[in-house]
Order: structure tokens, then sequence, then C-alpha cells
């Protein structure tokens, strides 16, 4: 483990800590939602690992490195862009998943694109958004995020080229 993960780990147990000595029932009782969420939400999760788990067992990191590697950089980019925006991933299943696709191969900027548009961008989630906010504000939302996502891939593909 690296010196961040202990940090957090010990930030954690340090403020359960006292919250505990604060308020025991309120602690305990916080405590018991956030497992019953957790036991909730873990049948979404392990689908979810387990689509993936699939995905990569039919098409190995290599392999999509291998297709993306002969791509043009910006087709490429704009390629992850889109199938990050049309994909519906949480964030913790996808960093991961993007350490696995650049540690196979996958430049930077694909990545990132991929990344960021599935973090910034929803199709999957639009029409909640327009229910909730409007049909302008939601596609221009999603639109300027689109933009800013392909102007971040390129901008972390100079960086860290």
């Amino acid at each position: 483990m690296d010196i961040f993960t202990i940090a957090i780990w010990v930030l954690t147990v340090g403020l359960l800590i006292f919250s505990f000595i604060k308020n025991k029932r309120k602690t305990k009782d916080a405590l018991k939602r956030a497992f019953f969420m957790g036991r909730g939400m873990a049948l979404s999760i392990f689908a979810v690992i387990f689509a993936i788990g699939i995905i990569l067992a039919v098409l190995p990191p290599d392999k999509i490195s291998e297709i993306i590697g002969k791509q043009n950089l910006f087709v490429a980019t704009i390629a992850a862009a889109v199938f990050g925006t049309i994909t519906l991933i949480p964030a913790f299943i996808a960093f991961p998943l993007i350490g696995t696709l650049a540690g196979a191969g996958v430049g930077i900027m694909p990545s990132v694109a991929f990344l960021t548009t599935l973090t910034m961008v929803g199709v999957a989630t639009f029409p909640l958004e327009k229910k909730e906010f409007g049909t302008k504000f939601a596609v221009t939302r999603n639109v300027l995020s689109f933009l800013f996502a392909i102007v971040i891939a390129i901008i972390m593909g100079v960086i860290l080229k």
C-alpha cells in the first residue's frame, strides 16, 4: 500500500473513533444505514464488475490496444470519447479499467477522453437530466462537457507524452 492509501485509512479510522466518542448511537445508526445501502448496491456493483470481466475476457486489453493503436490518434480519441459518452460505468470501476487499458498500451489521450466523458457526459442519464433541468440546459451541459473532455484529453496527452 502506498502512503496516501495508508493516510486515508488512518484518517477514516480516526474520524470513526472520534464519531463514536462524540455520539455512539448516531455513529452506530450511520454504520447500519451504510451497511444496508452497500448491501443493496452490491448486486449492481458485482454485475458491472462481472460484465467488465466478460468484456475483457472476450476482448482482452492488448486486443483493444491493438485496435485503438491502428487508428489515427485523433480518431481514437473521438471514438473513445463517444464510447465513454454512451457508457454508464461507475467511476470506481472505470479507473481500474483505464489503468488496465493504459497498461496494455492504449494511449493517454483516448484513455483520458473515455474516462472524462464517462464521468462528465451522460447519454444514459439524459432523460432524467432533461426532466429535472430542461432540454436546453441538459443539451448545453452535455455538449460543453463533451468538448471540454476532448480539450482535457489533448492537454493530458501533451503533458504526459
